[in-house]
């Protein structure tokens, strides 16, 4: 291995193929690294990815590279048009994980006769990339959700209606960027049914879905999340039928049931109702200044909930609250989009 003149044709053919697929490898790596360091600020998994990196490295021989030229790559210079297609992130993320699986895959088949160590951590490397893949993917979906959660502060419900589509599709022109879906009555197959309808149309405005109380079907229909009221599952139960990526709410009314949501790991919480509201008329208006003391001090998105509509939105910015969710102010409006601009920019003005 060491003379190249005792190196037969087909030999360094292959070591070509060899060098190719580690330089392969080793960009596609790099490109996962990177996001995983700036993007999603995740140590664990650049660490990880660095030491895939640093173990090919350390066995992209002296002769692979110099086959690097034996025979001139016709190919040099081809792209295709689904290059143009990664913009987003999550596209990023794919590709680069399937390059880097398919450069494995050719590193593992072409080195199995030439140097059998090499073939065995390529195999390794290559069925860790396919778990680490899925981890990328699921942090970065659990970011980007976050994200939303804290920088928009008009949360929309939804309730199912005749013309529920159209509806929803106005307020999130409107400029809406979080939509909860609840369905409190009907068969389960239509609840599924309209909630896939309604998660295609937010991933159209790159908004997120919630589904009310129900996990199962926020699973079943790739929700961004959950969430949940006292009377429903728990949040360490739902957590784990949902995995770490998913966003889970929870409705709460007392310190007790705010910092219990908060210890078992809640991402965002409503509270409520602040004013009399239609939607729960069992419940007894908080007010604003119990909503305000409720809420002080905790460190996740809160958004107030109940009787919420433009006429006072500045009631509530003026005891320091601006993230809130709406119900029948954007549903029943005559025009759900105008609305929803009118409550977005109300939210976002100084008074």
């Amino acid at each position: 291995m060491e003379n190249k003149n005792l190196i037969q044709p087909e030999d360094l053919q292959i070591f070509q193929i060899i060098d190719a697929n580690l330089d392969r490898a080793r960009e596609g790596l790099r490109v996962l690294e990177d996001w995983a360091r700036f993007g999603l600020g995740n140590q664990d998994l650049v660490i990880r990815i660095k030491n895939f990196r640093q173990i090919l490295g350390k066995n992209h021989l002296e002769i692979y590279k110099l086959s690097r030229n034996h025979i001139e790559d016709q190919c040099k210079g081809l792209s295709h048009i689904e290059q143009n297609n990664r913009k987003s992130p999550y596209k990023v993320i794919s590709s680069n994980s399937a390059r880097v699986q398919e450069a494995l895959r050719v590193i593992e088949e072409f080195s199995r006769n030439h140097n059998n160590k090499l073939s065995k951590i390529a195999s390794e490397i290559r069925y860790e990339t396919y778990t680490l893949e899925i981890e990328l993917l699921n942090f970065n979906n659990r970011k980007r959700a976050e994200s939303i959660i804290s920088e928009n502060n008009l949360y929309s419900i939804i309730d199912h209606r005749e013309n529920l589509l159209e509806i929803t599709e106005k307020i999130l022109l409107g400029g809406v960027k979080i939509i909860q879906h609840r369905y409190k009555q009907g068969k389960d197959k239509e609840h599924l049914k309209e909630a896939i309808k309604i998660n295609n149309l937010c991933k159209k405005y790159n908004s997120l879905f919630i589904v009310n109380d129900r996990v199962d079907i926020a699973l079943a229909s790739d929700a961004d999340g959950v969430h949940l009221g006292q009377d429903d599952i728990d949040i360490k139960t739902a957590r784990k039928v949902l995995g770490s990526s998913k966003i889970i709410g929870v409705s709460a009314n007392n310190p007790t049931d705010i910092n219990k949501a908060i210890k078992d790991g809640c991402d965002y919480i409503g509270v409520g109702p602040v004013f009399p509201t239609l939607t729960k008329k069992c419940k007894k208006p908080l007010g604003l200044e119990k909503i305000k003391a409720l809420t002080k001090d905790i460190n996740i998105p809160c958004f107030a909930i109940g009787g919420i509509n433009k006429l006072n939105i500045d009631s509530l910015k003026n005891h320091g609250i601006r993230k809130v969710a709406i119900v029948s102010a954007l549903l029943d409006s005559i025009d759900p989009k105008e609305e929803a601009i009118i409550i977005l920019k109300e939210l976002s003005h100084e008074n």
